[in-house]
């Protein structure tokens, strides 16, 4: 036991040493040294320290830190190697009160906990904190309440960024706000975006100090993260945050857009280009990946440099090795994604095979919930691209399926078949599937005809005609120097004059300065502006053809195309890459040319086009399993692997297809407000919940449909794990009228089989009607149904009728006066009479 107590006192005074303490055994601290930090050592020598440290009797202080006067700052308790440091909290806790210390640190020399007393349990440290850092720390004074008790309204940011703008004159004429706003570039915050913040807050109420927001792309997370930045700075919760990217490019878009959001109070920098002043800043941004090489976070940092941690895309920068970086720093933790993780809820595990992307992607999402105390898989906060689309925030995607010749057999269970004779002329077969295309398949003639259809196709820029921005997803940066090569061919002959090869770039990991060309993509000048009106400032080049660098944070608004050259295997990655496009824009309609666009064009962006090569989208769509639970056979193919069930066995070589490719299918589908099955989860999830109650099931199998409802109303609906509501389930079902809360559980438990639209209820109710009335002339009943219809559905129709404006009905787009003229005179009357005493107007709301 003597033995581990002394490695426990020699490791932690190495890492003392590390950090930068100096040591002076008790009573022999010269007087005279009050600028360094220093470390009182409340016992000599460890020798005569008996055989049990821990035991000694007086209960002396195992190490006292002082601060630079010399006062005590943190009591670190040491313990023996064999014991668990938080063994000795209590006994800490009464010392550092005895101290006047806020701050313990808790330690056996391999495991070491920093604790600070006015915030809440001892977490997780792997190295001690610098006396610097820890003097720094000392300032904020954590304060929950007034975390919880700051007012956070649509103009938080607008505050920071023009203080008066209230009283300004651009802003009291409310019809010119809009201009007024964007000509500033102030920044309110929409209704959503302050329920997310709305929900941190009533956690921090509840004792949490980690959040999750599970929110779409094009959310503008980026924005609630300046404003819970703001919230925790100025409530003195923080006197600094670390903002976590994973990649190069989006240093420079979060530095950017927290600068002009929070500069005038609060002060960004980039960690690589400050890496000697950034105390100086607020904010710091960096990539996680910067601060893991060589574990340079540990040299670098301390422990308690910052208080507020955020990771954007919090399920790529906190993956495999980076968590350490993220979990290395003391203090409240907020995790951004836009990626859910419901389609992996009932993934098993057990039976799983190596190359189920589910596997890889439930690991990652899984423990993402859990760094960020989620382990229930409700994150703090939801709102999904369905939920943004519905409140028109988002935009759909209209999906062009264009399937060759060729990658129609590569997707066959078969395969693209290869047949050949050996040099002992004996006949072989060999099959390829989409996973080998540009990999061991290659097919110049494939490979022209994607960007041929691609060209043909895609949706043209409403200003200038030319071809919309466009990102263009290939399998490998080969793929992607080929496609940018075909791509500038086909232009040169599509558009004669206009281009010089820098229609498409191509923009991946291999191309100098590629992280430049997409911050240009977005500014609208890369390799120029203004190709086909000058006064137009819009992106000479095109397409960029990238890989994988433009999936995730990539903010380029003004996408109107994009292209998925290669198969997707991850629900994660289809997600990102869909997630360019679904932002809306609003182009310049001052600059519309209407010799291109003609009399009426829309200055809105109002859909985007995904091209699909591979049957991606059918495949998340009709063929990923979401929710049965997979237990995946050692020996299985399906669409060749693609679901993650065995591969076939690879062949060696690769095959270089000759001949010509054909189009044989090009289906264009409009994505609707109910979206994809992928973004389509909120009801599956509601539909868990109300299933899995006891309470709810005893009810409906009884047929209590007052006490069902009554009982959702007050014991699942708005809880803060989900925050459930009829209007949610409204918009999740997308069904076109206002549909009841006992159908939605009636439709759960199998008791409908789905939803009737509107028309479908009005036909019923007419039915009913005709049943009742039983009109004499069979002519007249389509002019009645129309009335009938028109009475129910519109309100404009209802109040001419009931006060007898009948003129008015000349200018009713619904119901003309010539309408009502072919009703017969007997059931102009008889309509609003039956309506009123047997039909429910409410349902038939939108």
């Amino acid at each position: 036991m003597a033995n581990k107590e002394a490695t426990a006192r020699i490791k932690i005074n190495k890492m003392l040493e590390s950090a930068g303490w100096r040591f002076f055994p008790e009573g022999n601290r010269p007087a005279n040294i009050r600028l360094e930090p220093q470390v009182t050592l409340k016992r000599h020598d460890i020798d005569t320290l008996g055989d049990d440290f821990e035991r000694y009797e007086k209960g002396f202080i195992d190490f006292l830190l002082l601060d630079e006067k010399g006062f005590p700052l943190i009591v670190l308790e040491a313990k023996s190697e064999a014991r668990n440091p938080l063994s000795g909290k209590e006994q800490a806790r009464k010392y550092a009160k005895s101290m006047k210390c806020r701050f313990v640190i808790l330690s056996n020399g391999n495991l070491h906990y920093f604790w600070d007393l006015e915030r809440g349990n001892p977490y997780l440290i792997t190295s001690f904190p610098t006396h610097a850092s820890v003097s720094e720390y000392q300032k904020v004074a954590p304060n929950p309440r007034r975390l919880v008790s700051e007012r956070v309204e649509e103009d938080y940011i607008v505050l920071t960024q023009r203080p008066s703008y209230s009283s300004e004159a651009g802003w009291g004429i409310e019809k010119e706000r809009p201009v007024y706003l964007l000509t500033n570039k102030l920044r309110l915050l929409r209704p959503y975006q302050l329920k997310a913040i709305h929900s941190l807050q009533k956690a921090a109420e509840d004792g949490r100090d980690r959040y999750l927001f599970e929110m779409a792309t094009g959310t503008g997370k980026t924005l609630i993260a300046a404003a819970i930045i703001k919230l925790f700075l100025r409530t003195g919760n923080a006197r600094r945050a670390l903002f976590l990217v994973d990649r190069l490019e989006l240093e420079e878009q979060a530095k950017k857009a927290f600068t002009e959001l929070l500069s005038a109070d609060y002060t960004s920098v980039i960690y690589k280009e400050n890496r000697d002043d950034w105390r100086r800043a607020e904010i710091v941004v960096t990539t996680v990946q910067s601060l893991l090489f060589n574990n340079k976070y540990q040299a670098l940092f301390s422990p308690t440099d910052f208080d507020l941690i955020i990771s954007d895309e919090a399920h790529r920068s906190i993956g495999g090795n980076a968590r350490a970086v993220f979990d290395y720093f003391v203090g409240y933790k907020l995790g951004l994604t836009a990626t859910p993780k419901d389609y992996l809820k009932r993934f098993n595990p057990v039976n799983a095979v190596t190359n189920d992307p589910r596997a890889t992607e439930r690991r990652q999402l899984l423990d993402t919930y859990r760094t960020f105390g989620c382990e229930s898989g409700q994150p703090t906060f939801r709102y999904s691209l369905i939920d943004g689309v519905n409140d028109g925030y988002l935009i759909n995607p209209t999906v062009v399926d264009a399937r060759t010749d060729i990658t129609a057999k590569l997707l066959s269970e078969q395969g693209f078949i290869v047949s050949f004779t050996d040099e002992d002329g004996e006949d072989h077969k060999d099959a390829y599937n989409q996973r080998e295309f540009e990999k061991r398949f290659f097919s110049d003639a494939t490979n022209h005809l994607f960007c041929k259809t691609f060209l043909d196709s895609a949706l043209r820029d409403p200003i200038s005609g030319e071809i919309g921005k466009s990102i263009v997803f290939a399998v490998s940066q080969n793929h992607a120097a080929k496609l940018t090569q075909i791509f500038n061919q086909h232009a040169n002959r599509m558009f004669p004059g206009k281009y010089h090869s820098d229609f498409a770039v191509q923009v991946t990991s291999q191309i100098q300065d590629a992280q430049q060309l997409t911050v240009q993509f977005a500014n609208n000048n890369l390799l120029g502006s203004g190709n086909f009106n000058s006064a137009y400032k819009t992106s000479h080049a095109r397409v960029c053809v990238t890989v994988g660098m433009m999936t995730t944070g990539y903010d380029c608004t003004d996408i109107l195309n994009i292209g998925l050259f290669r198969p997707i295997f991850s629900p994660t990655d289809f997600i990102q890459i869909k997630g360019r496009g679904t932002r809306k824009h609003h182009f310049p309609n001052e600059l519309f040319d209407k010799t291109i666009i003609g009399d009426n064009p829309n200055p809105d962006k109002t859909s985007f086009k995904l091209f699909d090569f591979f049957a991606n989208c059918e495949y998340f769509e009709t063929e990923f399993n979401y929710d049965e639970v997979l237990k995946l056979p050692p020996i299985s193919v399906s669409r060749n692997g693609r679901d993650g069930g065995a591969q076939p066995t690879p062949i060696e070589g690769e095959y270089y297809y000759p001949g010509p490719d054909m189009l044989t299918t090009v289906k264009e589908v409009a994505i609707g407000n109910i979206g994809m099955k992928i973004d389509r989860m909120f009801f599956e999830r509601f539909e868990d919940t109300v299933k899995g109650d006891p309470e709810i099931v005893s009810a409906v199998e009884a047929g209590q449909w007052d006490r069902v409802v009554d009982y959702v109303n007050k014991e699942v609906f708005n809880k803060p794990e989900e925050y459930y509501d009829i209007n949610k389930l409204r918009k999740a079902t997308a069904v076109d009228r206002r549909i009841t809360l006992r159908e939605i559980l009636e439709k759960i438990f199998g008791l409908i089989p789905h939803f009737k639209t509107k028309d479908e209820l009005l036909e019923e109710e007419f039915a009913k009607f005709v049943a009742d009335s039983k009109p004499e002339e069979p002519a007249s009943i389509p002019a009645i149904k129309h009335y009938f219809k028109a009475y129910i559905t519109n309100d404009e129709v209802r109040h001419i009728i009931e006060s007898k404006q009948y003129t008015d009905l000349a200018t009713n787009p619904v119901f003309s006066a010539r309408d009502y003229k072919a009703v017969p005179a007997k059931y102009r009357r008889l309509v609003p009479e039956y309506v009123k005493d047997y039909v429910s107007l409410n349902q038939f709301v939108n």
